[in-house]
């Protein structure tokens, strides 16, 4: 059995395992998603420390951007020599998002593949594995993928991808199953609390 069908055997049965209790498959996800989150949470606080770090050297990382933006080669020497003085790995925080990747296209499989019967609807209002026709979702998965890049953006030259980012989230979300797009929104929230929650911990100084 290949890794990816693992994983979307785990996640059925753990979706399966919640239903028994929530009666919905839409809560089901919600919960599952929340329970994957706070497994990655040690990686997304390593990650959210490295950002801290990343802000807090921001001055100096402007400087050498600006003395350096003509040599490219001494521009990427002279960052690289900053994050090693300060211990930071700037790729830290692809870590997370990479781990999320196949959970994702997990949860495409078994919303694709499996017969919810009645219990695929969500609220009388969603079908969990048919697009949002009332495109409340996509926006959502929009509003929220910017709420979130805003707290975790550290480079300001990186603005524009704080745009880019949820209007492609929104418009791919249109043609997503809408129990994707519910697993992408409940995500989204919890990395809002989370990253809120980490940042009164470790203020920037």
């Amino acid at each position: 059995m290949g890794i990816m069908n693992l994983i979307t055997t785990g996640l059925r049965w753990v979706l399966d395992t919640l239903f028994q209790f929530t009666n919905s498959y839409g809560f089901s996800i919600i919960l599952a998603t929340i329970l994957v989150r706070l497994l990655l949470y040690p990686l997304t606080l390593s990650q959210t420390k490295s950002m801290i770090a990343m802000k807090r050297i921001q001055p100096e990382m402007d400087a050498i951007k600006a003395k350096y933006q003509d040599d490219k080669d001494k521009l990427n020497q002279k960052m690289m020599e900053l994050y090693q003085e300060h211990k930071i790995n700037p790729l830290g925080g692809c870590l997370p998002l990479l781990i999320q990747l196949p959970i994702l296209w997990a949860f495409f499989r078994v919303l694709r593949d499996t017969d919810f019967g009645e219990a695929v609807n969500f609220l009388n209002f969603w079908v969990l594995n048919e697009p949002d026709k009332f495109y409340i979702l996509p926006l959502l998965a929009a509003a929220t993928t910017y709420l979130q890049s805003r707290m975790t953006i550290t480079d300001n030259q990186q603005s524009t991808m704080m745009i880019a980012m949820p209007l492609m989230i929104g418009f791919f979300s249109i043609s997503l199953p809408s129990g994707l797009v519910l697993y992408w929104i409940t995500s989204n929230v919890f990395s809002i609390v989370q990253q809120w929650y980490i940042n009164k911990m470790y203020p920037v100084q």
